[in-house]
């Protein structure tokens, strides 16, 4: 059956080469969507590693005021904010805050003999802690012994990096690490504590490593002027506005601008997700014409068959049979097609592109896999279904 079968679709080899062609570019789309969702989905299911609702990002603007009074001033509309009745606690921070669209990336090695760990680096004082919900997994978090450090700077890292930065799965705590990044090369950095994930960039970004450099409290050469403010849960506008007003106040005329980081959370999933989706569509439309094209050639094929398939009926075939030689020739020209797509699919995890590790491609291979032979037998069975009740008299007085 199976020789019948290559032996048939030979005899047809410029018709089938297109259908195979067809199929090898169904592959490709599938395999681009299947790598991009997988890609995504894998993302979204890591946790964040912190707790996002609740909290504002006030982001000031000092104006024209001299630089020599900005960290007064600061630490002024710092302590208002921390008063007002609503506020749980504020935190200083850079603009690389959670779903900013922002990021500062840094790159530090444990010694000559240990790899250099590329990651995010975040400033944060004592309060970071509190107002995300950060989780310690060893050590501790800044305080004020970090104001009297010596000639190590601290420094908190993530899991991941710690897993990167000594491969062998010792602590890192206590151990120094160096910077190796222009502006801050050489710095020597002690560990003091190590914490869950940190993905600032959102559900949709790809775990990095994270640093925590410690930000004093009395720390006048940054004044990072973002701030981070858990609030009691259920404050809305009022407090918005009240904030906006003891800013102005206290500092003389500064302006701010206040997002909640759930409504910030929500604009840069829809930005994100703007791409794949598009890339949904059009991978929805390019299979709808593929189908529309296997099941038109299947169809014209029967049709110029019908002497074939009423001799084999005469000679005593089953309808059955006939429907599943149908079948079983689409299922063929769509192993050839996929096949040859595979072939092209192997080379993105081997060269490791786009740094994607190897497991999404694999999966986006076995889903476009799935995805098109679900394609091939659906086009192909109400086809099949029409061979199977041609019946020999009828289609040999055609003939």
């Amino acid at each position: 059956m199976i020789r019948h079968l290559f032996t048939l679709m030979w005899n047809r080899k410029r018709a089938n080469g297109l259908l195979v062609l067809e199929i090898f570019l169904a592959f490709v789309v599938l395999f681009a969507v299947g790598s991009t969702g997988v890609y995504l989905w894998s993302n979204y299911r890591a946790p964040l590693g912190f707790e996002y609702e609740h909290v504002w990002e006030i982001d000031m603007n000092p104006g024209n005021q001299p630089r020599a009074e900005q960290y007064a001033t600061l630490q002024r509309v710092l302590a208002r904010l921390r008063a007002t009745p609503g506020v749980v606690t504020a935190s200083r921070s850079v603009d690389n805050t959670p779903f900013a669209f922002s990021n500062n990336t840094t790159e530090y090695t444990a010694g000559a003999n240990n790899p250099k760990v590329y990651g995010d680096i975040y400033d944060a004082g004592p309060e970071l802690r509190d107002v995300l919900g950060l989780r310690l997994v060893a050590g501790r978090w800044f305080d004020r012994r970090d104001e009297a450090a010596g000639h190590r700077r601290p420094i908190i890292i993530t899991e991941l990096a710690q897993a990167k930065l000594f491969p062998g799965g010792e602590s890192a705590l206590g151990k120094a690490i160096h910077s190796t990044s222009e502006g801050d090369k050489d710095k020597e950095y002690e560990v003091v504590g190590v914490t869950g994930p940190y993905r600032a960039g959102g559900e949709l970004s790809e775990p990095q490593p994270g640093y925590f450099s410690y930000v004093s409290p009395q720390d006048t050469a940054r004044a990072l002027f973002d701030l981070l403010v858990r609030v009691q849960p259920g404050s809305g506008a009022a407090l918005e506005k009240r904030l906006q007003d003891d800013i102005r106040t206290t500092s003389g005329g500064w302006a701010s601008s206040i997002v909640s980081l759930p409504e910030q959370r929500l604009t840069q999933l829809k930005l994100l997700l703007t791409l794949p989706i598009v890339l949904g569509v059009v991978c929805v439309f390019l299979l709808v014409n593929v189908a529309l094209g296997l099941f038109g050639v299947l169809w014209l094929n029967i049709n110029q068959r019908r002497s074939e398939l009423g001799v084999r009926r005469a000679l005593g075939a089953s309808g059955a049979a006939i429907s599943g030689q149908v079948l079983g020739e689409i299922l063929v020209l769509t192993t050839f097609g996929l096949v040859l797509g595979l072939v092209v699919a192997a080379q993105f995890p081997l060269l490791g592109v786009l740094d994607v590790k190897p497991g999404v491609y694999l999966a986006a291979m076995g889903l476009a896999a799935v995805g098109l032979y679900a394609l091939a037998a659906g086009c192909a069975l109400y086809p099949s279904q029409l061979a199977a009740r041609i019946q020999p008299a009828v289609a040999l007085r055609e003939e």
